[in-house]
């Protein structure tokens, strides 16, 4: 079975990128918008603890998981592919 490239990767993008919008609003309303630096801003530049921020984590989370997915479901389909064929020889 194979994946479907572009679902796979959309679907990642979407995750990935609501997920990191989601957690920096989690983060605000507990502790507030410090705008500080974190982790994942030396990643994704731009990226803080604030509202900006999280528009910002959005975007590069989507493009991101979008890479990340699309680059997972083409290893997959290669490798599904060449195992199924020694299979049937």
């Amino acid at each position: 079975m194979k994946l479907n490239v572009k679902a796979l990767a959309l679907a990642s993008g979407l995750l990935w990128g609501v997920a990191l919008f989601v957690l920096t609003w989690w983060v605000i309303l507990f502790d507030g918008a410090t705008g500080e630096a974190t982790v994942i801003g030396r990643v994704y530049r731009g990226y803080e603890i604030s509202a900006l921020g999280s528009v910002i984590g959005l975007v590069w989370g989507f493009v991101d998981g979008l890479i990340g997915g699309a680059i997972f479901a083409w290893l997959y389909n290669l490798l599904v592919g060449r195992l199924s064929g020694r299979e049937t020889e």
